[in-house]
């Protein structure tokens, strides 16, 4: 992990040099390729993306630290919209793309385990559209209400942080771990490359909580305070 803090004025090369999978943040942000020789400010200026919210997350996916200045910069609808747009991420892409090398990784030896492994996949899946679905029918309509000034009274987003499941990051050990342990197979290639997918988006999920609780919360409950104080 590098702690290279970016700014606007760095390339956006620069940023794919220091850790590659920053790629899947840039089309995230619907930064599009081909930026040339184009800055962090200049590509985030032409797709109106704010250039601060963008270097919050990406330094706080590079460092694991929360950029003070940065997070004041930026709004709630900010962090929502970009974990938004990951939420559809996982859903269209991260996740059909695993179930289908999981499907051609299937050795036909294996026509009793397989069926097993697939159906505990598809039920991990729906585990974490039920979280989403969540969050893009409560959660963010409450953040996108107080960014309107409306402050909700039965609803507050320490109860959703106290309340924040984690079993979207860890639900996939006995997955991995029945096909570590007992699945063997003439061609170990595919298996392999869906295990290393699987590992890198259980890290994936795990910073995406981390962004949810360590900078969407925190500038939730700013702007609650900020209208509770307002309305006295």
């Amino acid at each position: 992990m590098t702690r290279h803090h970016f700014t606007p004025s760095d390339p956006v090369t620069a940023l794919v040099d220091a850790d590659y999978n920053l790629l899947s943040f840039l089309s995230r942000f619907s930064l599009p390729l081909g930026f040339g020789n184009k800055t962090i400010r200049e590509l985030c200026a032409e797709q109106g993306i704010s250039a601060d919210a963008f270097l919050l997350v990406v330094n706080f996916a590079l460092s694991g630290t929360v950029d003070r200045g940065q997070l004041a910069r930026v709004t709630p609808d900010e962090i929502a919209s970009f974990l938004r747009a990951s939420h559809d991420y996982y859903l269209s892409y991260r996740f059909p793309h695993i179930r289908a090398n999981l499907l051609a990784a299937f050795d036909p030896a294996h026509a009793d385990i397989n069926p097993i492994i697939l159906n505990y996949f598809d039920r991990y899946i729906r585990r974490v559209e039920a979280h989403f679905r969540h969050e893009e029918e409560e959660v963010f309509p409450y953040i996108a209400a107080l960014s309107g000034g409306h402050l909700d009274p039965d609803f507050d987003i320490a109860r959703f942080a106290t309340s924040h499941d984690h079993d979207v990051e860890d639900s996939l050990e006995e997955m991995k771990n029945i096909i570590l342990r007992y699945y063997t197979t003439g061609i170990p290639y595919r298996m392999y490359d869906v295990l290393i997918d699987i590992f890198n988006t259980e890290d994936d999920l795990t910073l995406h909580t981390r962004i949810e609780e360590e900078l969407l919360v925190p500038k939730t409950a700013e702007l609650e305070a900020e209208l509770k104080n307002s309305a006295k």
